[in-house]
């Protein structure tokens, strides 16, 4: 391999250590590398979050306009949405209010995922090739931070 006038093979019995200009190459080649290891996997994260806020935007419209029926009149708001590597799977974190049953909430929503899904692929479909499959779970932050507070207080 011939680098600039420089020949890499094992034919040149030199030590690298040397030769300060082939070492500061290696060092170049090294740290590019690194450096484009650590870059890659932010590309995919970028999209990841571009993904999850369009599904959570939509998601949020989904429930407060069209399924009132599937969360037995509570109030649904949806916190966070996080995308698996290969856009798969959405994780849908849900806040429930005004609801006497969080739980029976939650059960009636994962009975109508296909429905839900249905109805977030047709606003979606102009954006993304393949809905995600979504799986519902509460978020129970806002009540944590709750009880962080009622304890800061006292």
């Amino acid at each position: 391999m011939r680098l600039k006038g420089h020949d890499f093979s094992s034919k040149n019995k030199k030590n690298t250590a040397q030769h300060p200009k082939k070492q500061k190459v290696a060092v170049i080649l090294l740290e590019t590398i690194q450096n484009f290891s650590t870059f890659v996997p932010l590309m995919a994260s970028v999209r990841q979050e571009k993904i999850a806020s369009l599904l959570q935007q939509e998601l949020s419209f989904i429930f407060q306009k069209e399924t009132r029926d599937i969360c037995l009149g509570s109030m649904v708001s949806v916190t966070n949405v996080k995308v698996s590597s290969d856009l798969s799977v959405a994780r849908v974190y849900l806040s429930i209010f005004a609801a006497n049953d969080k739980e029976e909430v939650l059960k009636n929503i994962q009975v109508n995922a296909k429905q839900i899904k249905h109805a977030l692929s047709q606003i979606v479909k102009m954006q993304l090739r393949k809905t995600p499959n979504l799986t519902f779970f509460i978020d129970d932050s806002l009540d944590y931070a709750e009880e962080i507070n009622e304890l800061l207080k006292k």
